[in-house]
């Protein structure tokens, strides 16, 4: 396995491309805006380089690592010579469906088809395929260069030889894979997700503050960051998207979102893409100032 192809360049995306190349993978990273490619080839750019001053890579192993990636905003020509794709497209199911009929009529047909869904059922992406016994979930956790995880998610169909591919490969890149089965929100974000949302609805319910809340998480519960914090670096719509698949796929009212993440999402608050959430990063954020609503 020698190609690989990234499809969204977004946070994810840029970062799993960022990792394949530094472990010598040529890499075709594909997106419909060529505007966003070379933001993200800076930004990978800009991450390697932080890695060369903290003295994890040399300066050589940045200018090879960049060589290794391409980029390309047509689908077709970018998983052509692929051997394993990941699709680090929006979490929206409509758009991953799509994509995986599109990969599959246009990737060679040894070539392993994954997804870093973050809860979407992989057995209904593979399904979309002709080759669901090649389809499998490879979930990367954010940022992807630093952290080890990679949730190996087994669709009903995976065959035995693709999990065993894919587990060894996570390895080749440094990475600790877990194997785990397909049902809604796996296991990452079938524990993390209804915490967050919790921690939402003990905020609305005016329990205690934004600040009082993640500061009781970390310090109380040895958390790096607040379940506020970390919903606003992982984006509220996509716990909101999280929390629906999770709603929908296990029917317990347990798993309903707050109408308060409900709330911000459709104003526009999404945390630190949008500039606001349950924090203001218009500051520019060196430090965490809770936003203008919650004080």
């Amino acid at each position: 396995m020698k190609n690989i192809s990234v499809i969204g360049c977004g946070t994810m995306g840029n970062g799993i491309a960022h990792v394949f190349a530094m472990n010598g993978f040529k890499v075709q990273l594909i997106d419909i805006n060529e505007v966003a490619l070379q933001k993200a080839l800076e930004k990978i750019s800009n991450n390697l380089e932080r890695q060369v001053g903290k003295q994890v890579i040399t300066a050589e192993q940045k200018t090879e690592t960049l060589a290794n990636i391409n980029t390309t905003t047509d689908l077709k020509t970018g998983v052509g010579n692929a051997d394993l794709v990941i699709e680090a497209a929006t979490e929206n199911i409509n758009i991953k469906l799509q994509l995986f009929k599109d990969i599959d009529a246009n990737a060679p047909s040894h070539c392993i088809l994954s997804s870093n869904t973050s809860s979407i059922s992989i057995t209904k992406i593979a399904a979309q395929t002709n080759r669901p016994d090649k389809v499998i979930g490879m979930h990367f956790m954010n940022p992807v260069p630093v952290m080890k995880l990679v949730e190996v998610i087994n669709g009903y169909k995976t065959s035995k030889e693709v999990t065993e591919t894919i587990m060894t490969l996570s390895k080749n890149i440094g990475k600790t894979p877990t194997l785990v089965n397909d049902y809604p929100g796996f296991v990452a974000n079938r524990i993390l997700m209804p915490m967050i949302n919790e921690a939402i609805i003990t905020l609305n319910e005016g329990v205690a503050g934004v600040e009082e809340i993640d500061t009781v998480m970390k310090l109380g519960m040895a958390h790096p960051m607040g379940p506020l914090q970390l919903a606003d670096f992982i984006g509220l719509d996509v716990c909101l998207a999280i929390m629906n698949v999770l709603n929908d796929g296990l029917g317990n009212p347990k798993y309903a979102p707050s109408p308060l993440l409900i709330n911000m999402v459709t104003s526009g608050d999404l945390g630190i893409k949008s500039g606001r959430g349950f924090y203001d990063y218009s500051h520019g954020g060196k430090e965490l100032v809770v936003a203008p609503n919650f004080k």
